[in-house]
């Protein structure tokens, strides 16, 4: 990886960028199509949005990929909230994707987000992109959604060892994920027109998404 790679907080000069790398990153991976940019896009706006979590990493200048971040929560089965971090969308542009620069990107806001004295992480993803970066299964930590079952693609990470103490916590995420399909389809066609298709890796976002541990 060469000297010329630069981690850095998203500037308002940005965002157009951010969001076609977040399109393109995304488009027909998980859907024909895609909302991750929409939500980008939305999600610069809301309360829960942590600017200083909101980074770019550049290759000689060029903006490559992306990671954003916004609070979420934890309640434990007395109602005690704890306040905790999710990230998402988190993008590099196709062609560098593989390259270890989202590695990069990732453990440098792991860092940031400690400092800041964030302890814990949930996110939804592909546990093969994201074990190898400290992400666990919801289940270990005893962490479930609000149906009290444990998805596959739930995977939790403490940036401080023990910050999870084993009491059983429902994960809430923030009010800026409901957003309608209809609005994030609204907003996409206002962008350069893609072809939307299907893809294998639809499919295993499928079953991935359906499954749950025991």
């Amino acid at each position: 990886m060469n000297d010329a790679v630069l981690i850095r907080n998203e500037r308002e000069t940005d965002y157009q960028k951010v969001e076609e790398i977040t399109r393109k990153a995304f488009w027909n991976l998980y859907i024909p199509g895609c909302v991750e940019h929409y939500l980008a896009h939305v999600m610069r706006g809301h309360a829960d949005f942590l600017p200083e979590l909101d980074f770019v990493v550049e290759i000689g200048g060029q903006v490559i990929g992306n990671i954003m971040y916004t609070k979420a929560k934890l309640i434990d089965e007395c109602g005690e909230e704890k306040e905790i971090l999710t990230f998402g969308p988190v993008s590099i542009l196709p062609e560098y994707q593989r390259k270890g620069y989202g590695k990069r990107m990732m453990e440098y806001s792991f860092e940031r987000a400690a400092a800041l004295g964030y302890d814990t992480i949930v996110i939804f993803g592909n546990p093969g992109n994201y074990v190898g970066r400290g992400f666990k299964s919801c289940k270990k930590f005893n962490v479930c959604a609000d149906n009290g079952r444990y998805p596959a693609a739930m995977l939790v990470k403490e940036l401080v060892p023990g910050a999870l103490d084993g009491r059983k916590w429902v994960y809430c995420d923030s009010p800026v994920m409901a957003f309608s399909e209809e609005e994030a389809q609204r907003y996409d066609d206002t962008l350069e027109k893609l072809e939307k298709k299907w893809q294998p890796s639809q499919e295993e976002f499928y079953i991935l998404s359906h499954s749950f541990v025991e």
